[in-house]
């Protein structure tokens, strides 16, 4: 239709639809099929009230028609409409900004504060790339469907960006009164399968793919029977997916045969060596400090800089990792786990009030539930009470 607006309204009023319907009438067998053929009856109705609806009509026609196709010609792959938004959305007339926050927001539903979050920008900011990126599309007649094969490699970085990011948010919640959202990164993990079906002969979706099925092969160990967060060192690794991590492992070797790693082939493979050591005390921090390093020439970040910090202070003690850290004070004061890590670097070189002070920082800077109480608990024992204060 080339109205981002209108398909949104129409979209949910196809729900409300299914909430009026679906209770007498039962569930469809395919409720997405159902959904879709609602909103496309009453985009119908709505352009036949419109002058210029002959156009629009044969224009949604069409588009109904490519749904209805294989988004690889290759074999046969199940069309997901949410896959094929998402390169919609990643269109190269968008700014790399806006196609991630469009996406986030649009496709997946996270909420724009969970959006702003991502970015470490206010959520005003992201709220007007949500608006002119709307623009853009419905103005420049920017096609919904998944684009031809010589199209797909200039779209590829940003759909795996976006991948990247629903995950971590699924993985570890920024916010809201949950610690995970599982079904989320689950999501994000089939949609990237999806992908890899697409685009077979690309190393970094495969990479992507076997980073998330390497955290997802861990997720259970990750939490308490009260649901409080279990960081890595002291995670159960016997319930760890021994099958899964090896199967990951084996899609991350596969894309490094495919020539030069890339940033989400080398994540991969640094959290390989995390899953494969029998124990924290075990892990081979020299090799996972080189891979940062690795990591780092191809995607220099400060996030990259500060995790690699903390692989540091295992290999070369915590001042060393403290004096890596300090430099991108500027640009990570926003970052929650920037002030984490200080304080635990702070606290281990002796320097309880400097590592208070960085706790506290942490906290007012984090909405997770999980992490909130790491961050308290450690606040508490600093303080020598015997739990944290609520």
């Amino acid at each position: 239709m080339g109205d981002w607006e209108v398909a949104e309204e129409l979209v949910q009023e196809a729900a409300v639809s299914a909430l009026e319907h679906w209770p007498r009438d039962g569930v469809p067998r395919n409720p997405g099929a159902w959904l879709m053929t609602a909103a496309r009856r009453r985009a119908i109705d709505t352009l036949r009230r419109d002058a210029r609806f002959r156009d629009r009509l044969s224009v949604l026609a069409e588009e109904a028609n490519g749904m209805e196709r294989p988004i690889a010609t290759g074999g046969p792959l199940e069309a997901d409409d949410r896959l094929r938004l998402i390169f919609t959305c990643c269109h190269p007339a968008l700014s790399r900004e806006a196609q991630v926050a469009l996406t986030l927001r649009t496709v997946l539903g996270i909420e724009t504060p969970a959006v702003a979050r991502a970015f470490l920008v206010p959520e005003a900011t992201i709220a007007q790339r949500l608006v002119r990126a709307k623009r853009k599309i419905r103005d420049a007649g920017i096609p919904y469907r998944v684009p031809e094969g010589s199209e797909l490699p200039e779209r590829l970085e940003q759909v795996l960006a976006v991948l990247y990011l629903v995950f971590n948010e699924g993985y570890l919640a920024s916010g809201g009164e949950v610690v995970e959202r599982r079904a989320l990164a689950a999501d994000a993990e089939w949609l990237t399968s999806l992908v890899v079906r697409l685009m077979p002969d690309e190393g970094e979706p495969l990479g992507l793919l076997g980073l998330m099925r390497l955290h997802l092969a861990r997720a259970e160990a990750r939490f308490g029977p009260d649901g409080s967060l279990i960081l890595l060192p002291q995670q159960d690794r016997s319930r760890w997916d021994r099958e899964a991590i090896a199967a990951a492992e084996e899609l991350v070797e596969r894309a490094g045969r495919m020539g030069r790693r890339g940033p989400y082939q080398l994540q991969a493979a640094i959290v390989a060596a995390h899953a494969t050591s029998p124990s924290y005390a075990a892990t081979d921090w020299a090799r996972i400090v080189a891979l940062y390093d690795e990591l780092l020439e191809v995607q220099p970040m400060a996030v990259v800089a500060l995790n690699r910090a903390v692989a540091l202070a295992e290999y070369q003690g915590p001042g060393a990792a403290l004096a890596a850290i300090e430099p991108l004070t500027g640009r990570l004061d926003g970052y929650h786990l920037f002030h984490a890590t200080r304080g635990e670097l702070l606290r281990r070189l002796g320097r309880a009030e400097e590592a208070r002070a960085a706790d506290q920082r942490a906290l007012s800077l984090t909405e997770n539930p999980g992490e909130r109480r790491i961050l308290e608990e450690r606040l508490a024992a600093s303080r020598g009470d015997p739990r944290p204060r609520s």
